[in-house]
C-alpha cells in the first residue's frame, strides 16, 4: 500500500527545489552557542573581574529585551475558495478504505480494511448504517493487508454485482485478489458465498500493493496495483511489462468469462501482459475519473523523496522505478521521451503518501469547477491543481488545513460534490465553500516579519532573546540557533512536567545551517486563537533572503536533501499533547549558555532574573543529559534521545498510534513498549518487540530508528539516520535483562 503503510493501512504543497551553489565557508556565522553549548563565536565574557575591575556579573542578560518588533500574526486563513466540513455525523467507521456512491444516488457504501462492507442512506439529516458484508473471517489483515478497493457495477441497479480487492495471506502465500459479490435484494446484503474471483495474482511483498477499483466511462474495470513491495522496487516488475505489478489494469468485466481484454488495451496483440493499460507506478493508491472529460487522475506514492499527481494516458511510462517524480531514481541520467512526467510533485519529508483526489465538478463551490484535488495521508491538508488554459502553466493551492486528520480516500456523488473519509476516527467531510476572502497575515519575506533584522535577516532582531538546549532534536546534523519573542508584560508559565507554557503572542524562531550554509528559519507562532502555527522559510542560494514555503521545499545538499516542511507537517511533530512548543522545558534549559556579550551563566537563572517567569522556579531541576554526556548514565542518555525524538508524538492522547509512553519521565515498566507486540507491522523482524530487552535487532524501537524511508522513526524532518543516539539506544536495550 502506501509509503509508511505498515504503521497502520497507509504510509503515509507542491514543494520545489532549490539547488545550493554557495561554497563552504561563505555562509553567515552565527552570533551565539549552538547547540553543543559552545560558543559560535568567540567573546569576551563582559563579567571578567580582570579585564573590567568589577565583580563579574551574575547573569548572561542583566534585563529583559523589549519587543517592539516581534509578535504574533492572526492566523493565515486557508480555504479562500473552499474548506471541508464534516457530513452525515452519525456515521462513522473503523479504518475505512474505500467510499463509492450507489449509482442510483440513493445509498453509500464503504469498505473498512478489516473485510467490511457497510451501506448508509445518502441524506446529510438522517443516517443509519447496515453491515452489508462481512469476510473478515477470510482474510489476514495484518500490516498493510486486508480490503484495500471496493466498487459498484455500473448496472449495479440490475445486476446487484460489487467487486472488492483484497490482499492477503492464503497458504503462506502473499495473494492480491479481485472478486465479483452479489447483491441479495430481500436481505439487503452481499452474499458472502457468492463470491467469484475475477482474477489474483502472488504478491512479493506485503506493502504498498495499491487499493483502487473503478469503473471508467468505457464501462471497463480499472485496477491499481503498486510495485509489489519492499523498497526500491528490487524485482523491477514497475519497469517490466511482463507482470502485472506497478501498472493500472483495464479489463471488461461483461465481455467474457471471467473477464475480456478491451481491443485497444497497450498489449492486447502482445508485447506485454494484455490487462496492462498504463506501468511505471509505485503505488498508485487512489485514482479517479474527471465526470466532465473522461481523463484519469492519478496519486502516485513515492519512495523516499518525492510524491506525484499523474494524468494517467494509455500505454503511458510513469518512470518508476528509473524515476521517482521528475529526479533520478535507479539510473543516471534518466531522462527519456518515452517516461511521463507527473502534473506536479511535491517533497517527502520522512513520512508522506499522496492520496489523490476527484476533479471537482459540484456546484457547491463554484470557483473550484475543473480543480484536481488531492491530499497526503499525514498531513490533514486539501490542495488543489489547476491549469492556466492560455499559457498550461500549473498551479497548486492549499484549501484545508486539518493538522491529525488522516484522509485515506476521496468520494464523488452524482453531481460532482467531492467527499473524503479520514482513516483512524472513520469520520466523512465534504468539500464546500470557504470565506471567499484570502487573508494572507503571514509575510512572504522572513525580512518582513518583525522577527529579524530587516538589514540583515540572518541576525535576530533585538527584541529576541536566545536560548540553547541540552538535548536538541536530531536534525540531519545540521546547527539550530533558537530565540524566543516574548510579548512585552506577559510571562511564561511552567507546567507540573516542566514544559513551558507561553503566552499568546509568542514567536519562538529557529535557525538550521548545515556546513555553515543557511538552510531554513522557522517561526512557531502562538496565535490569538490559543493554539499554534509554524512558519518555514527557505533561504536563498545567496544566504541573502529567506522566503515563506508554504507549500514546502526541498534543498538539495552534497550528501542528500533538505526538507522544508508545509505549515501543516510543522504541526504534526509539535502536538498538542506535547504542549506545541518543543524543546523549551526546565531540563532542557537547565545548562550553561554564552550570550552573545560573551558571559556564559547559567541559563535558567538568567532567565528568572530578567522576569519572563510567572512565579518562582524550583531550587533544583536535573537537566537532560545529551547524547554524549559521559557523566550521565547509559539509561538516562537513552531515555532523553528517544524524549527528544519521539515522545512528542508517542505520549498519552497524542498522535504516534500506539499506547506507548517515551517521554523521560515516564518508568520503564509504565513505557507500554516492553516485549510489546507491535501493532503498526514488524517490518518483517520475526519475533519483533517494541522492546526486546537484550536483543536492539528484534526492538521496534530501534529499528525505526535505524531506518530511512519506509517505517522510519522520526517520520518527519530527516533523510539522515542519527548514528550517535541509535547507538545509545541499543546499547541501552543491550543491557537491559528483563522487563520491569
Amino acid at each position: 500500500m502506501l509509503t509508511s503503510l505498515s504503521l497502520a493501512l497507509l504510509a503515509l504543497g507542491c514543494g520545489k527545489t532549490i539547488i545550493i551553489t554557495e561554497e563552504p565557508g561563505s555562509g553567515p556565522k552565527p552570533s551565539v552557542t549552538d547547540d553543543t553549548g559552545e560558543p559560535s563565536e568567540t567573546g569576551d565574557d563582559t563579567g571578567s573581574p580582570e579585564e573590567t575591575g568589577e565583580p563579574p556579573a551574575p547573569f548572561g542578560l542583566d534585563e529583559r529585551p523589549t519587543n517592539l518588533s516581534c509578535h504574533a500574526p492572526a492566523r493565515p486563513e486557508v480555504g479562500a475558495d473552499a474548506t471541508l466540513a464534516r457530513v452525515f455525523s452519525d456515521v462513522g467507521f473503523a479504518l475505512p478504505t474505500a467510499m463509492v456512491l450507489q449509482p442510483s444516488g440513493s445509498h453509500w457504501f464503504v469498505a473498512e480494511k478489516a473485510g467490511e462492507v457497510w451501506r448508509f442512506d445518502n441524506d446529510l439529516d438522517s443516517q443509519s448504517r447496515s453491515r452489508v458484508l462481512d469476510i473478515g473471517h477470510r482474510l489476514d489483515v495484518a500490516s498493510e493487508m486486508g480490503m484495500l478497493g471496493m466498487t459498484l457495477h455500473p448496472d449495479f441497479e440490475s445486476n446487484g454485482y460489487m467487486y472488492t480487492y483484497v490482499t492477503d495471506n492464503t497458504g503462506g502465500s502473499l495473494w492480491s485478489r479481485l472478486s465479483r459479490f452479489e447483491w441479495n435484494a430481500s436481505a439487503e446484503v452481499f452474499d458472502p458465498d457468492s463470491e467469484t474471483v475475477i482474477l489474483a495474482l502472488t504478491q512479493p511483498y506485503s506493502n504498498h500493493n495499491g487499493g483502487q477499483l473503478a469503473f471508467g466511462p468505457d464501462g471497463y474495470l480499472y485496477w491499481g496495483l503498486g510495485d509489489g513491495g519492499s523498497a526500491g522496487d528490487p524485482g523491477g516488475r514497475a519497469q517490466n511489462t511482463d507482470t502485472l505489478l506497478g501498472s493500472i489494469l483495464r479489463i471488461d468485466v461483461d465481455g467474457g468469462t471471467p473477464y475480456a481484454i478491451p481491443e485497444d488495451n497497450p498489449f492486447a496483440d502482445g508485447g506485454g501482459e494484455p490487462e496492462i493499460y498504463a506501468w511505471g507506478l509505485r503505488n498508485p493508491w487512489t485514482f479517479h475519473f474527471d465526470p466532465a472529460t473522461g481523463r484519469l487522475w492519478a496519486g502516485d506514492v513515492g519512495q523516499y523523496a518525492w510524491e506525484e499527481i499523474d494524468l494517467i494516458e494509455r500505454g503511458g511510462n510513469y518512470g518508476w522505478n528509473l524515476m521517482e517524480g521528475t529526479h533520478c531514481y535507479a539510473t543516471t541520467p534518466c531522462a527519456s521521451p518515452e517516461l511521463i512526467e507527473p502534473i506536479i510533485e511535491y517533497p517527502n519529508p520522512g513520512g508522506a503518501s499522496v492520496v489523490g483526489g476527484p476533479v471537482y465538478q459540484g456546484d457547491l463551490v463554484p470557483s473550484l469547477q475543473g480543480t484536481v484535488l488531492y491530499s497526503d495521508f499525514y498531513t490533514g491538508e486539501l490542495w488543489g491543481i489547476e491549469t492556466d488554459p492560455l499559457t498550461a502553466e500549473v498551479s497548486k493551492t492549499l484549501f484545508a488545513s486539518m493538522p491529525g486528520h488522516y484522509f485515506s480516500g476521496f468520494a464523488q456523488d452524482n453531481h460532482g460534490e467531492v467527499y473524503v473519509h479520514n482513516y483512524y476516527d472513520g469520520a466523512i467531510y465534504r468539500v464546500e465553500a470557504g470565506t471567499g476572502v484570502p487573508v494572507e497575515t503571514i509575510p512572504t519575506q522572513l525580512a518582513e516579519t518583525g522577527c529579524v533584522d530587516p538589514d540583515d535577516p540572518t541576525q535576530p532582531a533585538p527584541g529576541l532573546i536566545p536560548y540553547g538546549l541540552n538535548a536538541p532534536l536530531w536534525s540531519d546534523g545540521a546547527d539550530k540557533q533558537r530565540w524566543m519573542a516574548l510579548p512585552d508584560g506577559e510571562t511564561v508559565t511552567v507546567a507540573s512536567d516542566g514544559q513551558l507554557q507561553f503566552p499568546i503572542g509568542t514567536v519562538l524562531l529557529k535557525q538550521f545551517t548545515k556546513d555553515e550554509v543557511l538552510l531554513e528559519t522557522r517561526l512557531m507562532v502562538r496565535h490569538d486563537d490559543g493554539d499554534w502555527g509554524g512558519y518555514a522559510y527557505a533561504w536563498d542560494e545567496t544566504g541573502g533572503s529567506a522566503q515563506w514555503e508554504r507549500g514546502g521545499a526541498s534543498i538539495e545538499l552534497d550528501d542528500g536533501h533538505w526538507t522544508v516542511p508545509t505549515m501543516t507537517q510543522c504541526m504534526q511533530c509539535h502536538a498538542d499533547a506535547a504542549d506545541r512548543a518543543l524543546g523549551p522545558e526546565l531540563q532542557q534549559l537547565e545548562r550553561d549558555y554564552t550570550y552573545p556579550n560573551g558571559r556564559t551563566r547559567s541559563q535558567l537563572q538568567t532567565l528568572e532574573h530578567i522576569g519572563i517567569f510567572s512565579e518562582d522556579l524550583p531550587e533544583t531541576v536535573s537537566p537532560l543529559p545529551a547524547v554524549d554526556d559521559e557523566d550521565a548514565s547509559l539509561h538516562d542518555r537513552a531515555r532523553a534521545v528517544l524524549h527528544v525524538n519521539c515522545s512528542s508524538c508517542h505520549q498519552p492522547g497524542s498522535t504516534g498510534g500506539s499506547e506507548m509512553d517515551l517521554r523521560f519521565s515516564t518508568p520503564l515498566a509504565d513505557m507500554g513498549a516492553c516485549s510489546i507486540e507491535p501493532d503498526a507491522g514488524d517490518l518483517g523482524v520475526y519475533g519483533a518487540t517494541l522492546l526486546s530487552p537484550g536483543e536492539p535487532e528484534r526492538s521496534m524501537i530501534a529499528i525505526r530508528m535505524g531506518r530511512r524511508g519506509l517505517g522510519q522513526m522520526p517520520p518527519l524532518g530527516t533523510d539522515q539516520i542519527d548514528e550517535a543516539g541509535l547507538s545509545v539506544v541499543q546499547d541501552w536495550i543491550d543491557s537491559l535483562e528483563s522487563c520491569p
